[in-house]
């Protein structure tokens, strides 16, 4: 159990002995690790909040409490402003847990309690096209949360829901058949075909007559034109593999690769049965889907206020001209990870313009009586320096195998320069863990709603809040172990008494809570800023009490210290998908 969880039983009981019956039986006290130390380690409002209900004096009662709760092992207890119980956890309690987490590879992590089956639908380029730095958050977000999940002890299917069916095929089709050179396309496949479908484009706005045809051609590809599907086929083949080469260097694997595609069959079938059963219906020769009512209209996804009135916004599942939206693919492909994966929690790691779309989706799922828990973890944009959308000078979207040449190339210059008799094959493996640990760092840490600002100086410092300094912390842990004796720790005991060995203590311990509240709260930045906090801890208390220089029991005990520091930030990290190295 972690600290929290134990502190909560503790309070609910207390709780019951003073107010008995007026207690409610579903009440759960809730249990918060402090902003400020000086109040001590952990907070509860419980007091402030059953008062309330019970009209009592919410400081009265926080005292009724603190004095049923008396001194327990693992923590004190006291009143603080209007009515908050503040502990106060012991050093020997914080001992006695970190000496546990020796022993415990998962160092204190529960497991789930109610583990889940949970389809992760993240990444999802588009066929065709290369990769770009639009497609950081996403993909790194989306396997960041995998890793968490199956940590936890859920059972976790990824699936890369890629673009490979849509209008844009109708052009590079025409391209393929009129444009493209086969040694473009076999220099480079994913480049060959961008280019292609950037100048077919430029030539239908050109030569309006050409649209027509390259729609022939997608309308071919649709009935199951030999031709037209080895083609698309073909495309699909060179992308993937164009993709696999990124996804290799960001350590990220899928399980599935499902795309738009996969769910034709079952998208004219999906609209008949929601115009049988009235969730649907015909409008202007479209078929749509239009609120029920079931939300206020300020909550309400298929209502938007224009000029003081509540004006529908349907989700059009089928057009006029027969042809079908994203909306009722995503409505295919719920039902088929249901049915298939037997999921019963579905995320989608996409943008938070599309929160709408997914609000719609959801809802409809509702009103066909589908349940489970389906979620749109959202997410902001990368912006340059300019706070504009991260572009290249000539103005293109920057693409992600640049992103991480340029990341792995100054992460190279940084070891060169900081360790340069390091044997070559060593830095370049060195250079990589690195430069692509600085990206990842990058995005992990900051707050998936917020736009952040994209800026390679601040990505590889070795100081601060990036991925390079925690890389570092890790080297430094580790070299003490290069002037000890291996078994210098075997049987020895943890011994709290300098300020630094408890804070340091506290924050190794505090990984029990922040792993399952980083999942809980899709918030990867959670784990990121405890794992500064826990560096920053170490050479603080590195500086404080000296390791190698102290002798005995106290020696044993800070080289404890030293080993849970070096497990959690590698384990931490590994969860965020960052490679820990034992030099830079």
């Amino acid at each position: 159990m972690t600290i929290p969880s134990i502190l909560s039983e503790q309070l609910a009981a207390a709780l019951k002995g003073v107010l008995g019956a007026d207690l409610p039986e579903s009440f759960t006290p809730s249990v918060t690790a402090s902003q400020d130390l000086r109040f001590g380690d952990y907070q509860s409002n419980a007091a402030m909040v059953l008062a309330k209900q019970a009209r009592k004096n919410p400081r009265e009662l926080a005292g009724k409490v603190v004095e049923a709760l008396s001194e327990t092992a693992v923590a004190t207890a006291e009143i603080a402003g209007p009515g908050f119980i503040n502990f106060r956890i012991k050093p020997s309690y914080y001992a006695e847990r970190a000496e546990s987490m020796l022993t415990d590879e998962r160092l204190g992590v529960p497991m789930a309690a109610q583990p889940k089956s949970l389809v992760i639908d993240f990444s999802a380029p588009n066929v065709a096209k290369p990769m770009h730095v639009g497609h950081i958050r996403s993909t790194i977000i989306g396997d960041t949360l995998g890793r968490l999940a199956r940590f936890m002890g859920h059972k976790v299917i990824t699936d890369n829901h890629i673009g490979d069916w849509g209008t844009q095929f109708g052009m590079i089709l025409w391209g393929w058949k009129n444009i493209l050179k086969q040694e473009d396309l076999e220099s480079d496949p994913i480049e060959a075909l961008l280019s292609v479908y950037k100048e077919v484009n430029a030539r239908c706005k050109q030569d309006p007559a050409l649209l027509p045809v390259c729609k022939e051609e997608l309308v071919k590809l649709q009935s199951g034109d030999s031709e037209n599907l080895e083609i698309w086929k073909k495309c699909i083949a060179v992308t993937k593999v164009g993709l696999e080469k990124i996804y290799d260097q960001l350590d990220i694997k899928f399980d599935y690769w499902l795309g738009e595609s996969a769910y034709n069959d079952a998208l004219g079938p999906l609209v008949e049965d929601l115009l049988a059963k009235g969730i649907a219906r015909e409008s202007e020769g479209a078929v749509c889907i239009f609120s029920d009512g079931f939300h206020k209209p300020q909550n309400d996804p298929f209502l938007v206020q224009r000029d003081g009135s509540w004006v529908p916004v349907p989700a059009i599942i089928r057009k006029a001209d027969g042809g079908f939206l994203y909306a009722t693919t995503d409505l295919a492909t719920l039902d088929y990870r249901i049915a298939n994966f037997h999921a019963d929690s579905i995320w989608y790691v996409v943008g938070a313009p599309q929160d709408k779309h997914f609000k719609q989706i959801f809802d409809i799922e509702r009103m066909r009586g589908v349940t489970g828990d389906f979620r749109h973890v959202a997410f902001g944009s990368i912006l340059g320096k300019d706070r504009r959308p991260f572009k290249t000078r000539s103005g293109d979207t920057v693409s992600l195998q640049d992103v991480i040449d340029e990341a792995v190339s100054r992460a190279a210059k940084v070891i060169e320069e900081k360790n340069p008799s390091l044997p070559e094959e060593e830095k370049a493996h060195i250079s990589k863990a690195v430069g692509i640990g600085a990206i990842k760092f990058a995005e992990l840490s900051q707050n998936r709603l917020s736009d952040y600002i994209f800026d390679w100086d601040k990505m590889l410092s070795l100081s601060g809040d990036t991925a390079p300094y925690l890389q570092n912390s890790y080297v430094r842990v580790r070299s003490i172990f290069r002037k000890v004796e291996s078994n210098e720790t075997q049987g020895a005991k943890v011994q709290l008494t300098e300020d630094a060995e408890i804070h340091l203590a506290r924050m190794l311990v505090r990984y029990s809570e922040t792993v399952p509240a980083t999942l809980d709260d899709c918030r990867p930045n959670i784990l990121a800023a405890y794992l500064y906090d826990l560096a920053r801890a170490f050479h603080s208390f590195y500086e404080a009490c000296p390791v190698l220089r102290s002798e005995g029991e106290v020696r044993s005990s800070r080289l404890i210290l030293c080993e849970l520091t070096a497990r959690v930030l590698k384990q931490g990290m590994g969860l965020l998908g960052i490679e820990m190295v034992e030099r830079m």
